[in-house]
């Protein structure tokens, strides 16, 4: 696989924590509905260390935009700076821009129906390890016609692809139904690994936080408390009827997408978050999961709490949470950056 670019050290435990100051420099940037990309500058000072990158083949435009497409997001969501032209030379700002492809990403599938206040923690916590962070957010749309989630996988399979992210480390992160959709891109890694097996090879470490693991009837209990809370039984029982009806367009291939799950083509080092009173996880099936990766030769680490919150773990026990996350961090086989000649 060879070197890629990841300075060593970068998720050391005493590694420098950038300031507030640098972190409100947080560049936001549209790629395409639903997923946005975010950055912080590289300093004149900083490039000068750094490889000149080439110009991003993007037709991309900085804006303060919203973690979450729900009309219920919080309008107070913090602002994302850029930097003002006025204050930084044009040359300057394109070299700042361009250098951040040097840097490892985190590729963040959040849960759906993220507020932006709860994935802007998630963001800053990558963000302040040295990380850029590509924030992919999913519809019900993309889990009830599979089809479309598996049209939607390419989309970001090709995001990943292009010059911008091509060559970078990769670091993921999977929250609920992130899971899913990670899940149909290993479902294109797995049809067609001459053109997509690179993209499994960049990846460094997998993270699944609450992932929905089971039954049918597991999936349709996350979409009731998920999209209709006060209407709980009334959406499981109907998304139990849509999943008989339409059982070849759907429970079949979730079927295949829990065997290509099982049988991930990626192979690095992965950690599991889950707790015992999970609705949407059966704790049994899910460490029988984990068992079976262990047997493939995949280093797996877990941590399972016996009462928290689907996709709020890091919230009900952040100390726990962010110590295990560190550990795993720091577990991680990296590659030193390769000095151009």
């Amino acid at each position: 696989m060879g070197n890629l670019p990841l300075s060593t050290g970068l998720f050391r435990t005493d590694a420098p924590t950038p300031s507030p100051v640098s972190r409100e420099m947080c560049i936001a940037r549209t790629i395409r509905s639903g997923i946005t990309y975010y950055y912080i500058p590289v300093t004149g000072a900083e490039f000068q260390t750094l490889s000149p990158a080439k110009d991003s083949m993007f037709p991309l435009s900085s804006s303060a935009l919203p973690l979450s497409d729900s009309s219920s997001a919080d309008e107070s969501f913090p602002p994302l700076l850029s930097h003002s032209p006025s204050r930084t030379p044009v040359t300057l700002q394109n070299q700042s821009d361009s250098a951040s492809a040097s840097r490892p990403l985190l590729v963040f599938f959040a849960w759906l129906g993220a507020q932006p206040r709860a994935v802007v923690k998630y963001r800053d916590l990558y963000l302040d390890r040295g990380m850029d962070v590509l924030l992919v957010q999913s519809s019900a749309m993309h889990f009830l016609w599979p089809r479309w989630g598996m049209d939607y996988g390419q989309e970001v399979l090709n995001v990943l692809q292009q010059p911008q992210f091509s060559g970078r480390t990769l670091l993921v992160h999977a929250s609920s139904i992130g899971g899913y959709t990670f899940t149909q891109i290993l479902n294109h890694i797995a049809q067609e690994p001459k053109t997509n097996s690179a993209l499994g090879q960049r990846v460094i470490g997998h993270i699944y936080d609450s992932l929905v693991v089971g039954t049918l009837e597991h999936m349709a209990i996350g979409l009731g408390k998920t999209l209709l809370p006060r209407m709980e039984s009334f959406i499981k029982n109907t998304a139990m009827l849509y999943f008989w009806l339409f059982k070849s367009h759907t429970a079949d291939l979730y079927e295949n997408s829990i065997q290509v799950f099982h049988n991930n083509p990626i192979t690095a080092p992965a950690l599991f978050f889950y707790s015992e009173n999970d609705a949407m996880c059966n704790p049994v099936v899910m460490e029988n999961l984990i068992e079976f990766w262990r047997k493939r030769g995949v280093a797996v680490e877990s941590r399972k709490w016996k009462e928290s919150i689907h996709a709020a773990h890091m919230r009900c026990h952040p100390e726990d949470y962010l110590s295990t996350l560190q550990h795993f961090l720091n577990s991680l086989s990296v590659s030193p950056l390769k000095p151009k000649n």
